[in-house]
Parts: structure tokens; C-alpha cells; sequence
């Protein structure tokens, strides 16, 4: 166990740098910046706004002092731009946790903004994460017991138009449902339970679909084996056979699927928090992205990167609860 989770921080460092090396060059391969709008500033003005985010050093340079540790004073690495002679590192680098200042959001840093946003889009994520499961685990579970039946069929279409049937289609019915036609819920906003039920649904409905099909797929093959048709053959109520043996192994498929979508999930759809106007993570992201705001979006990047890779170890180490014969040293 102890091998294994070092292999795998080893590996999260070399796939860390990665995603921060690729994600910085090419968002700077992006036609504009973060100061180039709709509104135009004086040349020098613009000037002088770039210079203040070190936006007019080489992209090497600037590569640098984000990542924060390479930082040296001015009569270093980076020359002597300042009069002093100190450093003009305006933030800690990405290295050092500190993710800069948002280039849009002047009063804020990046880090400011997640810490605001994220519980947000935690919160969604568990509504919707409740959704996929409850939905997802119930359907599938129920169609594994009744195969080729009715019920399986009607299971199975509805798991399939979930599946193709994209999130912000799923969250236009619901609003023309029970926002117009029936005015239950409303519209958008954040700040009670009502306005987490439907975009949260809208979010986990897909996903529930997903778990569903496996589900199924991992019951109906579990179920298949012999040593379940033994327990049955000796007597062990259905109940105890399905919650004890057949449940445990056929959740399996189930799990491997949890772990980047748990890690998408907890950061928001992107989508669903622009249509429901909710200010999570998604939406700070959709937004940094429109207006060139670097900082904030790697920092975005950074924290989904950390979330996915942190959920696929976790996912793994379940494995050794739910199947006993894998072996993660031998992973």
C-alpha cells in the first residue's frame, strides 16, 4: 500500500507539471489578453498595465515566475527592472500554492476565488451526486434482477435517453416544467435547497444513466457466477445474497466510473451554472476563459487536474475493499 501511494504521488508530480507546462504555453498561443477588450486602452496605458502583470517579459520568464520558486532578485534570472534591485514577484508562484491574481476580478486572487466558488460547486455536486447514485444504482439493480422484462426494457430507454441527451437540454425541460407550467422551483439564484434540486438533477441525471447501464452490467455478470447460484441453491435469503455478494462485486464497474466524475461533478458543469446563473467554480471558469484571464483559469485547471487524479487513487484503493484478491503493489 505504502509502494503504491508513492508511485502514485510520484506519478501526480510528473502529470502536475505537465498539465501546468501545456495549459500555460498554449493559452498564451490564444489570439488577445486578459487587457485586450472590447474598449481599447491607450497604447501606453496598456503599456503600462501589461508591465504591472510582467505581461511584456518573454513567455520563458513569465513561465518562471508563475511557477514561483525559480524566482531570483532583479539582478538575476529576471534583470534589473526595478530600482532596487529586489524581486517585483507579485505573487507567490503556483509551487508555493499561491495561484496569482485574477487579471478581470481586480480586488481578488485566484485563490480567493476558489475558496469562494468551490464549496458552491461542492455543495451542487453533492445534490447532483445524489441524483446519479440513488437514480443510477436504483435502476440498475432493479433491472439486473428483472432481465429482459417490461420493467428492464423501460429501464434501459430511459437510461439511454439520458445518456444521449445532453445536460443543458435535460435542464431547458426542467425549467419550462417546473419553473413555467408548474411554478415549484425558481428559475436561478443560490442560497436554499430549492435552488439546488433542479440544477442538480439537470447535473446528475446523465451520470445516473451511466451507473445505471453499469450497474446492470456488473449485477447480471455477478449474479451469473457460481458461487451466488450456491448460496441460492442452499437457502440464503435474496436479500442477504444480492446486499452481501452480489451487490459488492457488481459495483465494481460502478466505482472505476466514480472517480473523474465525482471530481467533475464537485467542481460544477460549466454549462449548468451558466444556464442556472449559480457562481461556482464552472462559472468563474467559463468566464476566464472568455476574457483571457489566465490566472484563474489555470488555477481552474490546476484544482480539476488535482481532483480527478486524487479521486482515480482513492477509486483504487476501494478496489481492495470491494475485491480482496487485487493487489495494488502489483499495479
Amino acid at each position: 500500500m505504502v509502494g503504491f501511494l508513492w508511485r502514485r504521488f510520484l506519478w501526480f508530480l510528473i502529470t502536475a507539471f505537465v498539465v501546468i507546462t501545456v495549459s500555460f504555453f498554449l493559452m498564451r498561443r490564444v489570439s488577445g489578453g486578459p487587457f485586450s477588450g472590447e474598449r481599447s486602452l491607450p497604447p501606453e496605458i496598456q503599456a503600462l498595465v501589461e508591465a504591472k502583470y510582467h505581461l511584456d517579459w518573454p513567455e520563458w520568464k513569465q513561465y518562471l515566475h508563475y511557477l514561483g520558486p525559480f524566482n531570483m532578485d532583479e539582478r538575476g534570472l529576471f534583470g534589473d527592472d526595478s530600482e532596487d534591485g529586489e524581486a517585483t514577484k507579485i505573487f507567490g508562484g503556483v509551487l508555493t500554492g499561491d495561484l496569482g491574481p485574477s487579471y478581470k476580478m481586480r480586488d481578488f486572487t485566484v485563490n480567493d476565488v476558489i475558496a469562494q466558488s468551490l464549496p458552491i460547486s461542492f455543495y451542487l455536486g453533492c445534490v447532483a451526486l445524489f441524483w446519479a447514485l440513488t437514480l443510477g444504482l436504483t435502476a440498475g439493480i432493479i433491472s439486473a434482477l428483472r432481465p429482459r422484462s417490461k420493467l428492464d426494457l423501460g429501464m434501459r430507454l430511459i437510461a439511454t435517453a439520458g445518456i444521449a441527451l445532453p445536460n443543458f437540454v435535460i435542464a431547458s425541460f426542467l425549467i419550462i416544467l417546473f419553473v413555467f407550467w408548474i411554478p415549484i422551483f425558481p428559475v436561478a439564484g443560490w442560497g436554499s435547497l430549492k435552488h439546488m434540486l433542479l440544477p442538480g438533477f439537470a447535473l446528475g441525471a446523465p451520470r445516473a444513466a451511466y451507473i445505471a447501464r453499469l450497474t446492470r452490467t456488473g449485477m447480471l455478470e455477478v449474479l451469473s457466477h457460481d458461487y451466488i447460484r450456491t448460496a441460492v441453491a442452499k437457502g440464503m435469503p435474496n436479500r442477504i445474497v444480492l446486499l452481501r455478494h452480489a451487490l459488492k462485486g457488481g459495483l465494481l464497474p460502478v466505482v472505476s466510473y466514480l472517480g473523474p466524475t465525482i471530481a467533475w461533478i464537485l467542481t460544477g458543469s460549466l454549462v449548468i451554472e451558466r444556464i442556472f446563473r449559480i457562481p461556482g467554480t464552472g462559472s468563474h471558469f467559463v468566464e476566464a476563459a472568455q476574457n483571457r484571464d489566465y490566472t484563474l483559469a489555470m488555477g481552474v485547471t490546476i484544482l480539476l487536474t488535482i481532483l480527478v487524479y486524487g479521486m482515480n487513487t482513492i477509486v483504487d484503493l476501494a478496489y481492495t475493499f470491494l475485491d480482496p484478491r487485487i493487489d495494488l503493489e502489483e499495479s
